[in-house]
């Protein structure tokens, strides 16, 4: 099986790139309408350090960061890629760009996503609300070279 290519977003990639984003969390959340959504992830890409993993000459995930704070913003995964090794490819790419440590936020009912972080090492620090959705959140961080 081939493995993902990540790479900086360009600027032609940005809408495929946002489709992405908009169909894979529309598929985790029918309820929610992300398409409304599509400005506001926009923002949040133009404001961060965003890349994109290619298989198979498509895009296939997202990644957005900010490698000073350590912040994982968001990552994505096509739904028809997902468990090909997309997501810890994106990982990968964010600890080479926040060496000292990430830290990110996530739905408490998205248990494959927790499940996910879990597995590359990152632990539960602290839990809030979604400011968007009001759902519960669980704050997760990976350190490198201990469990927090």
């Amino acid at each position: 099986m081939p493995s993902a290519t990540v790479r900086p977003l360009a600027p032609a990639d940005l809408s495929e790139a946002l489709d992405l984003w908009v169909a894979a969390w529309q598929a985790a959340y029918p309820a929610i309408d992300f398409s409304a959504r599509r400005g506001w992830i926009a923002e949040r890409i133009a404001g961060a350090h965003a890349a994109v993993a290619v298989l198979d000459g498509r895009i296939a995930g997202l990644l957005v960061i900010d490698p000073r704070s350590g912040d994982l913003d968001q990552l994505v995964v096509a739904t028809a890629c997902q468990g090909r090794g997309v997501a810890a490819a994106l990982i990968a790419e964010a600890r080479r760009l926040a060496p000292a440590g990430l830290d990110l936020t996530v739905n408490q009912d998205n248990a494959r996503a927790i499940r996910f972080y879990e597995k590359h090492g990152f632990v539960r620090t602290g839990a809030a609300v979604n400011p968007n959705s009001g759902a519960p959140t669980f704050r997760m961080s990976w350190r490198p070279g201990r469990r927090l």
